[in-house]
């Protein structure tokens, strides 16, 4: 691991780089010969151009395929051969696999002027995409075991404080990537111990520990030329967005801390509008088999109405599919629903599995009170708790909720409310519409998920919000 200064080596982390980007290659390349030889031999037959079969026009097809199979591959984490986990990284490589070539199919009609053989285009992409998939997955496998051959996984010092997180087991989970072969508190050393330590590792973890502590062992790191993984304070996380200012001759940073500007507002607003106007058109029929199956099943009310906090803390009534017996929180207290809940009906399993239940919320995004993509909006209940514990808990209610969101993709049912804030923040602080986009495509990736965050589904998260366990607010 280390060169004979015993310092992590440079020329190591090049070659993790390089054979990265071979496997990019030869995954790109592998790809678009599949979609070349689709899409000469639907050409050959149903060209309507002229000219289409020239060597510029074959050229320019090419390019423009391997164009969006890259931008896809590489926004939504396809290539990340040794980085993701294997079944994150083909779960990428589908989903881009499947947006390009509905994209391609729009583009070759367009090349071919043939648009009435839309659905000869539509199979024989689908039968591409089944081929595309397999040979990812034929490749990503062995490409991945190889990585992990090579480049074992890094050595790590932790250094840790009061505060106990699990986050030792979070880190070791990945051991493909990481282990944490020493844990030391920072209490117990000094400086000469921290350089003495730090010197026998890869890369140190700093967790959770007083940020002058932090910042000593953060300088102490770069002179050593060592990697650091540390957790932030949410004070990092607003000052990571900041811009610097030189007006004077001592470096000055910006934060400017007044939420989202009126223009980004009104780009997030246009954005929302036109997708969820595009949803309920495609979601419609959904919806009306949804409502009729509910109201056949126990003649109740179709929708559930629960009130939510959203921007500013303002109040909204949220709506869903019904999916538990009518009255279920008749006592007017809230009873977040557990697995294998006596209260969810038989429709409710399904529409609640499938996500369904969801979608009524297309209405609150068109009325405003919703974003398509924000921090999740919670209970008033829930809010309040929350804040009673963690008190910057409001700082999240400084964009809309959302129906997908940051904490929603990466976090976990179980992600404690501190890390859930945590990343609701890096995406108020980080916003911009191609951030969007890409939670939208992530969504799609853990849509079917069983850990996908929604409120509370478990035992615990209720005992949390009510109190019955302490709520970290180490910040």
């Amino acid at each position: 691991m280390y060169n004979e200064d015993g310092v992590y080596s440079d020329n190591r982390i090049m070659t993790k780089y390089m054979y990265r980007g071979i496997c990019a290659c030869i995954l790109t390349a592998v790809n678009v010969f599949i979609f070349f030889l689709t899409w000469y031999e639907f050409a050959s037959e149903h060209n309507n151009t002229g000219y289409l079969l020239g060597k510029g026009n074959l050229g320019m097809s090419v390019i423009i395929y391997t164009s969006l199979f890259t931008l896809a591959f590489y926004g939504l984490g396809g290539y990340k051969v040794g980085v993701n986990r294997k079944t994150g990284i083909i779960s990428s490589q589908v989903v881009s696999i499947i947006t390009v070539n509905i994209i391609e199919v729009f583009i070759s009609m367009a090349i071919t002027g043939q648009f009435r053989f839309v659905f000869l285009l539509l199979g024989e992409y689908a039968v591409m995409a089944i081929l595309q998939v397999g040979a990812c997955v034929a490749l990503t496998l062995p490409m991945t075991a190889l990585y992990q051959h090579i480049f074992p996984p890094l050595q790590i010092l932790e250094i840790y404080g009061e505060h106990i997180n699990h986050l030792f087991e979070k880190i070791n989970s990945r051991s493909d990537k990481y282990h944490i072969a020493r844990s030391i508190r920072y209490i117990d050393h000094d400086e000469a111990s921290f350089r003495e330590e730090i010197s026998a590792f890869d890369a140190v973890l700093i967790n959770d520990i007083p940020s002058q502590v932090k910042n000593s062992i953060l300088k102490m790191c770069f002179e050593m030329d060592k990697r650091v993984y540390y957790t932030p304070k949410l004070s990092d996380i607003i000052v990571r967005s900041s811009d610097s200012i030189n007006l004077f001759d001592t470096p000055l940073y910006l934060c400017r801390n007044i939420g989202m500007p009126w223009y980004k507002r009104a780009i997030k607003r246009t954005f929302d509008i036109t997708l969820s106007l595009v949803a309920f058109i495609i979601t419609f029929p959904i919806m009306i088999v949804t409502a009729i199956a509910i109201k056949c099943e126990d003649g109740g009310p179709i929708f559930f109405r629960q009130e939510r906090v959203t921007m500013n803390g303002k109040r909204f009534e949220i709506l869903k599919f019904r999916s538990m017996i009518v009255d279920a929180e008749k006592d007017g207290k809230p009873h977040p629903a557990g697995v294998n809940d006596d209260r969810i009906t038989k429709v409710g399993s399904f529409i609640r599995r499938t996500r369904i239940d969801e979608l009524p919320q297309i209405i609150n995004i068109l009325k405003g009170d919703m974003s398509i993509v924000g921090p999740r909006p919670e209970r008033w209940e829930h809010n309040e708790k929350y804040s009673q514990e963690i008190p910057e808990f409001p700082f999240r209610l400084k964009v809309k909720g959302g129906l997908t969101g940051y904490a929603q993709v990466y976090g976990k049912y179980n992600t404690s409310a501190l890390d859930k804030l945590k990343l609701d923040m890096m995406y108020i602080m980080n916003w911009s519409l191609l951030l969007d986009v890409q939670i939208l495509f992530e969504t799609v990736k853990v849509l079917f998920k069983r850990d996908s965050t929604e409120g509370f589904s478990n035992v615990e998260d209720e005992l949390i919000c009510f109190g019955f366990k302490e709520i970290d607010s180490k910040l």
